[in-house]
């Protein structure tokens, strides 16, 4: 199995040697101990602090895409208006996932390497299109960018939209997020990302509002938010929990707020710089236009013209560095350096940089 010295993915991330020995850890059954209800407790009231938020937060067992679904499925009826504010893959992706559970979805978008600004043409739509669910993702992995959210959250309570959905996974933790002051009613986290914990636990706040539009659709799957409600109070939960994953994921955001969170979002800010400024002096372009927001957590830069994608990516791993490619229609024409987290290291950062700048004199 190859492993890399110098990994730079933009998750998952490496994991600190404080959260894979909590991983580690052998437990006893989730569901039935007392420990375990107080862990599930502490690890909700750190995830509350880091997602800005004093609403409930469900943490599940799966990957971050789970709570991406699992939002979706337990809030939406086939025919409900969703409108989706698309700026990247992510955001054209979600637009697809809600139209494939019957919901009526349009969609606002722009270029992926663009972000939110000019909210005219989302006003113009809600007032037309009156939807029950806005869908938003914070940061767009792919493309290395930054949405402001604060705008659509003040269109939405002015125009009373039902429901706020703001994927936060690649940015929870790296960077402020403020779901209730953004308005946000579903804010979905993920652990592999800036948590630095394995990927395999997702989280979300949910709003009071969002409870009741839950308990109403009722949707009964194995995704489903509705048991959540009442799992801790009740001490029961709807399939053995993942005793080991919350361990993790708590140990990880433990130490971000250790750290402070402005602390913390300071450190991802001087690495991000760094990075820019270092990509663009070895004479390559970043992938986001000029006016975008670039995002404190990864950083996407245009494969050099004259060297393919495979060849600058093998020339890496050669040399210690795994950075990740793309997907769609980036896929091949952009790559990715993951600078979130654990990651987030200048020392890790400036050996990266190194690395991918001999690379591309070879």
């Amino acid at each position: 199995m190859q492993t890399y010295p110098l990994p730079m993915v933009p998750g998952p991330t490496r994991v600190p040697a404080e959260v894979l020995a909590v991983y580690q850890t052998n437990f006893g059954s989730g569901d039935m101990e007392a420990e375990f209800f107080d862990l599930y407790a502490e690890t909700e009231s750190n995830l509350k602090l880091i997602l800005g938020t004093r609403n409930q937060v469900v943490i599940q067992t799966g990957e971050g895409m789970l709570a991406l679904w699992s939002a979706l499925k337990s809030a939406l009826q086939p025919d409900d208006r969703v409108l989706a504010v698309a700026t990247g893959l992510f955001g054209y992706g979600i637009a697809e996932m809600a139209r494939s559970i019957g919901a009526e979805v349009k969609t606002i978008g722009l270029a992926c390497n663009e972000t939110l600004a000019d909210l005219t043409a989302v006003e113009r739509m809600i007032v037309d299109f009156r939807p029950k669910m806005i869908t938003a993702v914070h940061c767009e992995t792919p493309s290395g960018t930054l949405n402001p959210l604060a705008g659509l959250g003040r269109l939405k309570a002015h125009h009373h939209v039902p429901l706020f959905y703001v994927d936060a996974v690649a940015g929870a933790g790296g960077t402020p997020v403020l779901a209730d002051e953004w308005r946000i009613d579903l804010c979905l986290g993920g652990s592999q990302k800036c948590l630095s914990a394995p990927p395999d636990m997702s989280f979300l706040s949910v709003s009071a509002a969002a409870w009741e539009i839950i308990e109403q659709v009722d949707y009964v799957g194995y995704d489903a938010l509705k048991p959540f409600r009442t799992a801790l109070d009740k001490q029961y939960f709807p399939y053995t929990p993942h005793w080991h994953g919350v361990a993790a994921l708590n140990a990880g955001a433990g130490l971000l707020l250790k750290e402070g969170l402005s602390a913390c979002f300071a450190r991802h800010a001087k690495v991000a710089a760094f990075c820019r400024e270092q990509i663009s002096a070895m004479g390559l372009t970043l992938y986001p236009a000029p006016q975008a927001i670039p995002s404190p957590t990864v950083t996407a830069v245009n494969v050099p013209p004259g060297l393919a994608w495979p060849e600058l990516d093998a020339r890496l791993r050669r040399r210690g560095l795994v950075v990740g490619g793309n997907y769609g229609p980036l896929a091949g024409k952009v790559f990715r350096l993951g600078h979130m987290g654990s990651q987030a290291d200048m020392a890790l950062m400036e050996q990266a940089v190194a690395v991918l700048k001999t690379a591309l004199e070879t």
